[in-house]
């Protein structure tokens, strides 16, 4: 098969797509991979640089500055997205397009299109903001981008059900999404022993990761944050056992989860969490904040709280045997929620796509401009 993902360069779509890519192309699919947002770090190019290495002809990948539908600049998303996605789509001569962006949904390929509803600003609003959004242009455009896409795509999918419900309840769809729960693919290597301490990953800007209620927790060893901050003061916004690190790679990440006993996921609005998943797979106990999607997902393969007191006793009561417990229970969760798993799904969707698809819809061509 010969597949067009798109992606996005800011936050865990991009992890998403380049777990999916490989998986494809590690089983003899071709494909092509659009990027939009912003321009790619460093090592996001190089990860894609690995790939076409890897794989040759059968991978390629272009960038776009394109905005996102939830970004300030809305208005553009998909009409300075939508030519760089067709020229692609001719070129490469693809067979399915699976998009992470809703508005693409639309696309007038005349082929199946998938779309994988990651996450949405409506029900972002319903976590974060419980006065809700104010009427703006921006949320008219916003909503009319999601409407559309969702409305004109083939099949869409959500990583839990939660969301699945979450958007049906939001906007008019002819069918639920299919839920196909996440995967990734990480090796514990290099770490032989796991220091008593707590971790945390995401960008410290975004009200959705609730970060302030870490501040407030009181642990007896020390509580580690990682990602991406926008103001100064930042460092200085913990007190006692809290450090903030700043941005770090993905690889050192990994390897921070590795040294770690506990990750703590404060988010109040998460409909999968891959931050979750990867500490997991890197052996840490899992202590989620008390949401539904994480419910769904990790079942007892976790211990939840539900604001900074029920999590400081948490932290205060925890035998170290029951760490050890905990992250046992975890890493076998986790053991199931592979990128195997997930691409395996995802591959059986694209063939029922195109064995149900009549041959008037392949010939997407003539209709793509």
């Amino acid at each position: 098969m010969r597949i067009l993902l798109t992606t996005d360069t800011v936050g865990g779509v991009w992890t998403f797509t380049q777990e999916l890519s490989a998986e494809l192309l590690m089983r003899g699919h071709t494909v092509a991979l659009l990027s939009l947002g912003r321009a790619p770090s460093v090592s996001q190019a190089e990860t894609c640089m690995r790939l076409s290495s890897r794989f040759g002809e059968r991978f390629r990948y272009e960038a776009s500055v394109a905005p996102l539908e939830w970004m300030e600049d809305n208005q553009h998303a998909y009409s300075e997205g939508i030519d760089s996605l067709l020229a692609l789509a001719e070129s490469f001569q693809v067979e399915i397009l699976h998009s992470s962006q809703f508005c693409f949904g639309a696309v007038p390929l005349g082929l199946p299109v998938v779309v994988t509803a990651h996450s949405d600003v409506l029900s972002w609003a319903a976590a974060c903001r419980p006065h809700g959004l104010e009427a703006s242009a921006w949320l008219t455009c916003y909503r009319s981008l999601v409407e559309r896409g969702l409305e004109r795509a083939t099949v869409v999918v959500a990583p839990t059900q939660w969301m699945s419900d979450a958007l049906c309840k939001l906007y008019y769809l002819r069918r639920a999404p299919q839920v196909i729960l996440n995967g990734r693919a990480v090796s514990r290597s290099g770490v032989e022993s796991k220091r008593l301490q707590a971790v945390s990953v995401g960008r410290f800007w975004d009200e959705a990761k609730n970060f302030a209620l870490l501040t407030e927790v009181q642990a007896p060893f020390p509580i580690l944050i990682a990602g991406e901050q926008r103001f100064g003061d930042a460092a200085e916004a913990g007190s006692g056992n809290l450090t903030f690190l700043g941005s770090l790679t993905q690889d050192e990440v990994l390897k921070l989860f590795c040294e770690s006993s506990l990750y703590l996921a404060p988010s109040r609005y998460e409909p999968f969490g891959l931050a979750p998943l990867e500490a997991a797979q890197c052996g840490c106990a899992l202590l989620l904040y008390d949401l539904p999607s994480f419910r769904e997902i990790w079942g007892d393969a976790a211990l939840y709280f539900c604001n900074a007191a029920s999590l400081s006793h948490l932290l205060e009561t925890l035998s170290t045997d029951a760490i050890h417990e905990l992250q046992e229970r975890s890493a076998v969760r986790a053991r199931q929620l592979t990128a195997t798993h997930m691409a395996d799904q995802y591959e059986s969707l694209y063939r029922d796509l195109l064995t149900s698809a009549q041959p008037a819809e392949m010939e997407w061509a003539a209709h793509a401009h």
